[in-house]
Parts: structure tokens; sequence; C-alpha cells
């Protein structure tokens, strides 16, 4: 399939006032008839979600997961929108649904989970106490299917949207989206806004601020000597390591949100010889730009604390931050007021993690993220959701693309 072609355009501020730029909160019929049909087919959703999560698509299991895109692929299909290979050699997806008028609506997802070929052997899928547990359940194959329930329940209800949909599902998000970001990206410039619908947070919040993730590695080279005839001669890089480790550690900031973690470092040939080589690999978090380009300078300005060793840092950042801006806080009042149309609240919150919500809002377009199930245990044994809480996700995404 011919990979799908779009044409981009200069980015520019969003300065007219929140009024002009998002719709009320209003519809033929009452909101509350997404709400209801929502629920209705409910236990169609569940069961719906229970074969997607037995089909495992861990990031590196290509098979695996061209297999669940493909069945994505039909899913959508199967709701009348135009579906398309997004670029060559993966399993990327954009799909269009063509009503409304105007610049797009983007919807953001991935594909991809973080638990090998076999995860389901230990992980089954299964409800217990209100809950469906399984692997990806919640990041965030449950995000997936609030994307498809909302366009069906628009679709049956015979509401339509405001605008354009176009949708976006990425096979590489849990590495950081190396290939797809372009993708993403291209994809982006032309959108109205983007909804993103990575999970809530716990307590079911949406997502107005995400830090940026930088990784960066750490090599030191040291001389190599015999630990017992002439350790004067060698200069230890694991000695510098230490050093090294040390400092990064002050670099933490919580006031600031500021995090600098090594999460692994390696060194040394044998225990009878002074180690001439030393690396480390770090991760490190910030909620600003301007944060990022200065933990950048002071790791390239770095110098070794040993005589004699050289001292490398490399690397930047992978995900830019997602700060919040007035467009994105007029986006999460927006669909405030609509989750109180349909009678429930939601709230805002930032998060540590990236997405690829990172990289639209750093293009300027209005960014909001958190759309998915509400639940708990991402990445984790005890992942899912919590079942009473996914019609009002999809009725409250469903609100929104009437209403953007």
């Amino acid at each position: 399939m011919e990979p799908a072609k779009f044409h981009a355009y200069t980015v520019i501020s969003l300065v007219m006032p929140p009024s002009q730029w998002l719709a009320p909160c209003y519809s033929k019929g009452m909101p509350q008839s997404i709400l209801h049909y929502v629920e209705h087919h409910a236990e169609r959703y569940f069961g719906e979600l229970e074969r997607w999560a037995s089909l495992e698509s861990y990031t590196e299991d290509r098979e695996g997961i061209r297999l669940f895109v493909e069945q994505l692929a039909k899913r959508l299909q199967g709701l009348g929108l135009d579906v398309q290979e997004l670029g060559p050699g993966g399993a990327r997806l954009v799909a269009r649904w063509e009503c409304g008028a105007g610049k797009p609506l983007m919807l953001v997802g991935h594909a991809d989970t973080v638990y090998p070929r076999g995860a389901l052997a230990t992980q089954p899928v299964t409800r217990r106490d209100g809950r469906l547990f399984g692997p990806g359940v919640f990041d965030m194959k449950g995000g997936l299917l609030i994307m498809c329930a909302a366009i069906e329940t628009l679709q049956a209800l015979g509401r339509t949207p405001r605008r354009p949909i176009s949708l976006v599902i990425t096979d590489d998000e849990e590495i950081g989206s190396p290939v797809s970001r372009p993708y993403i990206e291209q994809v982006a410039r032309d959108a109205h806004a983007v909804l993103v619908l990575e999970p809530a947070t716990p307590a079911g919040a949406l997502k107005t601020a995400r830090k940026g993730v930088g990784m960066f590695d750490l090599e030191i080279t040291g001389r190599a000597a015999h630990a017992g005839v002439a350790p004067h001669e060698g200069r230890s890089a694991l000695v510098e390591l230490a050093h090294q480790i040390l400092w990064l550690q002050t670099l933490n900031d919580p006031s600031s949100g500021t995090t600098v973690n090594v999460g692994q470092a390696q060194g040394g040939t044998a225990t009878n010889v002074i180690p001439a080589l030393a690396t480390a690999q770090i991760d490190v978090r910030v909620r600003s730009a301007g944060e990022a380009e200065r933990l950048a300078r002071l790791l390239s300005e770095r110098g070794a604390v040993t005589l004699d060793v050289v001292v490398r840092y490399s690397g930047g950042l992978r995900n830019p931050p997602m700060e919040r801006t007035p467009a994105i806080a007029a986006l999460f009042a927006h669909a405030q007021s609509c989750a109180r149309e349909l009678g429930f609240e939601v709230e805002e919150a930032a998060t540590g993690g990236g997405s690829d919500g990172n990289f639209t809002a750093a293009l300027g377009i209005p960014t909001l993220d958190g759309l998915g199930p509400v639940g708990d245990g991402a990445h984790a044994p005890h992942e899912h959701i919590v079942l009473n809480e996914f019609p009002r996700r999809v009725a409250l995404l469903a609100r929104l693309m009437e209403t953007i």
C-alpha cells in the first residue's frame, strides 16, 4: 500500500481567544445520550478489549505487532474510515474520517506494548473486582478502543464531528518513537488540535504537561595496568565513574522537577586489572526546554576528576517537554466543561513520563493527553483498567470530537 501523503504548512502561534477556536459544548440531542449508548454496549467493548489484549504486540515483536495492527485496521475500516499504512517498513497507520470542515482534529495512539511474547502465560487477561487486567489494557489498547468506540457511538447516534478526524497509530512509542516521530509531526502540522489516548492518571486526570526525556551515554577512558604488580601505572575508569555518578546525583532538583538517574553502568575486564574503560547510561527528565539546554551544557563541559582520564558525554533530548501553554489550558477547560455536561468531573495533572504528545505540543499544536482509560499498573504485572469508568472516557472523547 502506498504511504499516505500530507501537505505541511508553517506552524503559527495561536493568538485567537479560546472562544473562537473551541466551539461551545452543544449539538443536537442531549449529550447524555452518548454516555447511555456506550453504557448499553459496554459489555461488547470489554470483550473486544479482552481479545485485543490477547494479541501480544511487544515493540520488538514485529510479527505480533503487525497482526494486532491488521485487526485494528479492519476495525477502523468497518467504521468507514480511510485507512492507510503510514510510511514504509512498519506497522503504523493513518486513518481519516471525512466529516465536518476545516483543519482536522488529530487523535494519537500506539499499538506496541512493553510485554515480550509469552507474557500472557503469567499475566493472563482476566476480570475481577470491577477491573480488567492484562498486558497493554491500560497502556494503551484501552485507549485505542476508546477511539473506535467514540467514532462508532457518534455514527450510531447520527452525530457529526465539527472537523475531519485524523487518527495516527504508531508502533514504537514504548521506545521513544524513533521511527514514527517524523510521521507524527507531519500529520500534526496540519492539525487544529491533538488528543492523545494515553491512559489517564490513576485518579482519572487528563495530562496537560509532560516532562521532556533526555538519554545520555557516558564513556570513560582510563589506563589498564596489573593491579598487583604496577597499580600506580593504571588510571581507573571505574573510580572516575564513581566520581561522575556522585556528581550527576547533585543535578537532581525536586523543586524544579529535574531528575537525573544513572540507570546502567559497566566497566572493567578482570579483578586483577586496573579498568581502562567504563560506561553508563543516564535518564534525564525536565519540565522545560530551557532546563534541558542547561543540563546538556553542563554535561558537555564536564571533565574528569582523575588525572589522565578522559570523560565523554553524548546524547540529548529524546522527547521535548510538553509544556502547559495557554492553548493547552484552554483545551483542558473545554474538556472539563464537556465532562460536566456528561455528569462527572475531570482534573488535570503533569507527569514525568513522555508520550507522542510531547512531539505535537513542541510544534505549538494544542495537545491534550491522558484521554485513555482510568486504571493503574502500566508496564507492571497488575496493569488494569477500571471498567465502570470506561463509558465515561468514550463519551468524553466523543463530545470533544463533536465540539473542538
